[in-house]
């Protein structure tokens, strides 16, 4: 694996057109990474961050792990792209949280934005194209490979794709979870998606009208870009499903076409067949997105026929100490294949 800084980098923030969840236009921000005179083309790597509820959180911000990852892949020789994602950085509303299908276009989109820079800097593109994310940016990379080979496999060809410690099964194993009772160390992520899931859904006349005193009147305001997750975490009890009213918990746990558990169903990332190499990466220690839904994940694309492999890289590692080693090994495996 090359982690020495082989060419120096230039650093672009960048505005492009995408669309929104409903398929209207808007625009979102993003940051590519470009490596200074590699002398040969250079694939494509998309790199996907993971949960960021702070506006300034995303890459164009103060987003360092992702300026570490943009850093390490451009000075290695490939050029990086790293999508804020939709109302994150200069994106407008409030960020569609693990909804897939506009996680997906804005990173498409992003892509083509970046093509375009590398154009007209005169950087020549091999045809080569990389995805990651951990995460968060584990979901959305298998819903970007999904979007691009379902739906522009004459524009991009995926060469191989690391999704990291990604919610895919959120209609089961993420339900179940967050019905289970269990004290999670990140409570914000479940109040942040209800939060989404209200926006594009419109599940319900309100997100307040779910949620049970005193939270129907303190949480929803914390969804504006400007609280972080340690505030959130600190207004929520450490079992989110208490947020809830009970009568809006009993309605989840008896109906199955309760609307929050279509939209559940409608942002699972199991039901298609890669065409590219997949390696999930996920340590078997991790309490914030259990490491089921990796297996699941594996089991699903398996039976379907794909190259597809778990890899635990660090056995018992939580979720925030299985960050790097995935990092290292996805970026191994990718020099491996690059040509």
């Amino acid at each position: 694996m090359n982690w020495q800084a082989q060419y120096g980098v230039e650093v672009w923030e960048l505005t492009y057109r995408t669309v929104d969840p409903h398929g209207m236009p808007t625009s979102a921000t993003g940051i590519a990474v470009l490596p200074i005179d590699p002398g040969e083309p250079v694939p494509l790597v998309s790199y996907h961050h993971g949960t960021v509820v702070e506006k300034n959180g995303a890459p164009s911000g103060q987003d360092l792990e992702g300026w570490a990852v943009g850093l390490a892949y451009a000075s290695t020789g490939y050029a990086a792209a790293m999508p804020d994602f939709l109302g994150l950085g200069g994106g407008e509303g409030l960020h569609p949280y693990q909804h897939a299908r506009s996680e997906a276009t804005a990173c498409v989109d992003m892509l083509r934005a970046c093509r375009a820079l590398a154009a007209q800097e005169h950087l020549p593109l091999s045809d080569q194209l990389f995805l990651m994310g951990y995460s968060q940016g584990g979901h959305v990379t298998l819903a970007v490979q999904r979007e691009l080979e379902t739906f522009h496999a004459d524009e991009f060809t995926v060469t191989a794709s690391a999704p990291m410690a990604g919610a895919y099964d959120m209609s089961g194993v993420m339900f179940n979870d967050f019905l289970s009772g269990r004290e999670v160390p990140n409570p914000y992520y479940y109040g942040y998606l209800l939060a989404a899931y209200q926006d594009v859904y419109g599940l319900t006349n309100s997100l307040a009208s779910y949620l049970r005193p005193p939270y129907d009147t303190t949480l929803p305001p914390m969804f504006d870009g400007r609280h972080s997750g340690s505030e959130i975490n600190s207004a929520m009890p450490a079992d989110p499903s208490q947020v809830l009213k009970p009568e809006v918990l009993a309605a989840l746990r008896a109906d199955p076409l309760h609307p929050l558990r279509q939209a559940l169903r409608d942002n699972d990332l199991l039901d298609w067949t890669p065409r590219a190499p997949v390696r999930l990466f996920h340590c078997s220690g991790d309490q914030d997105v259990l490491y089921a839904n990796s297996v699941v994940a594996l089991e699903s694309f398996q039976a379907r026929g794909a190259d597809v492999q778990l890899i635990n890289p660090l056995p018992g590692a939580d979720h925030g100490g299985c960050v790097l080693p995935s990092m290292l090994a996805a970026k191994a495996w990718f020099d491996l294949l690059r040509h």
